[in-house]
């Protein structure tokens, strides 16, 4: 029974955080800490929301005493903690060829002159990002701004104690019926 009650609780536990650390995507937020803005506009909103990988690939494994968030994803350390990495010849190749995505997306006109609309703007930006990311040096730094979506918070804490005042209920209820009985 003890067994049983503590896998609950921890299952119960799990899946709830689950859900809270997904809904830090929907906040754009560690909680009630804003992620920082990012330099290259986003069309689709947020930096942590481009493809949804990232949102998707969190997981969580349990025992029988504790519960291990992860994800998959090679960037989701350096996202969740922020820090520097270190410009390789392999990433200059991808800042370029987005360059030459971003850039190829302009719409022209007959004459071969931009098109003076929103979305031009938009790519603009984004081309111009890119080729500066592209002109870097390889061996040059560049600082990741941590955006925090999993780890220890007060939030957390009180889906803890929710989640357990819950259980204790629902143990007390089993306890006082299998008595009653």
């Amino acid at each position: 029974m003890k067994h049983q009650f503590l896998h609950n609780l921890i299952t119960d536990l799990k899946v709830e955080l689950l859900d809270e650390f997904d809904k830090n995507f929907e906040r754009k937020a560690f909680f009630d800490k804003p992620w920082e803005n990012t330099k290259m506009p986003n069309r689709r909103g947020s930096l942590m929301m481009r493809s949804g990988a990232l949102r998707r690939s969190i997981r969580a494994t349990s025992n029988d005493n504790s519960i291990r968030f992860m994800s998959s994803l090679p960037y989701a350390e350096i996202h969740n903690e922020g820090g520097v990495i270190t410009v390789t010849a392999k990433m200059k190749r991808y800042f370029w060829a987005m360059y030459y995505k971003t850039s190829g997306a302009i719409s022209k006109t007959s004459k071969g002159e931009a098109r003076q609309t929103n979305r031009n703007k938009s790519m603009s930006l984004e081309a111009s990002f890119w080729k500066a990311m592209a002109l870097k040096k390889v061996g040059s730094k560049i600082k990741i701004e941590q955006r925090q979506f999993i780890g220890p918070h007060r939030e957390v804490d009180q889906c803890v104690e929710r989640v357990l005042d819950r259980s204790m209920k629902e143990f007390e209820e089993f306890i006082y019926q299998t008595l009653k009985k």
